[in-house]
């Protein structure tokens, strides 16, 4: 009894040891940490709660059919869909909003209206869209946890784009229709996160 005690007591000592040497031994820069999570998190979905509002309705409309155009492989759809998109920034109304999300809000806007310009000036360049799209899809996700929704949006992930980094992009269904691989794999992806209405 007493030789099964010691060698079990052995074992978790030289299994702690392995885990904690396997773990300090990770690279855990806040990049590598980010996508680390990305990762960890791209096959179990999680939720998270924002308020309900009207605010960003014309913009989360232009980027979902902006997605589908993608989805697609439509390029000139794309193209005047983010001309559309472009457009509803220039309109969002942000006097409703205090004055330190006004800031976030407006520096948002301005770099979602780039990505977007950007896209809608590369009409017949699909590779060039997606590029622009996927950092666009970062700042939709941004200014809706601080705008609100007026609807429950799936963030979506899919692990083999970009070389393997991973991408994630907004949609308003479960169904994975990946809009950085088209027709060439459609169902590349996951739910990473839910966001719910409060």
């Amino acid at each position: 009894m007493k030789k099964i005690i010691i060698m079990l007591s052995l074992a978790i000592i030289s299994w702690g040891a392995f885990a904690q040497n396997d773990y300090s031994s990770m690279n855990h820069s806040e990049k590598d940490q980010g996508k680390m999570d990305m990762k960890d998190n791209s096959s179990a979905s999680a939720s998270i709660t924002v308020k309900h509002s009207k605010s960003a309705s014309a913009v989360i409309d232009r980027y979902l059919k902006l997605k589908k155009a993608l989805v697609e492989d439509n390029s000139q759809k794309a193209a005047s869909e983010s001309k559309n998109l472009f457009d509803a920034f220039a309109k969002f109304n942000l006097s409703a909003k205090s004055n330190s999300e006004q800031k976030e809000l407006s520096e948002i806007i301005e770099d979602a209206s780039e990505h977007a310009e950007h896209i809608s000036e590369n009409s017949g360049n699909l590779d060039h869209q997606r590029e622009h799209f996927e950092t666009l899809s970062n700042d939709i996700r941004d200014l809706i946890v601080i705008a609100g929704s007026d609807r429950t949006l799936y963030q979506m992930y899919c692990p083999m784009y970009n070389n393997g980094d991973g991408s994630m992009w907004l949609s308003s269904s479960i169904e994975v229709k990946n809009p950085f691989y088209g027709s060439k794999m459609m169902k590349c992806g996951s739910v990473q996160q839910e966001f719910t209405i409060k």
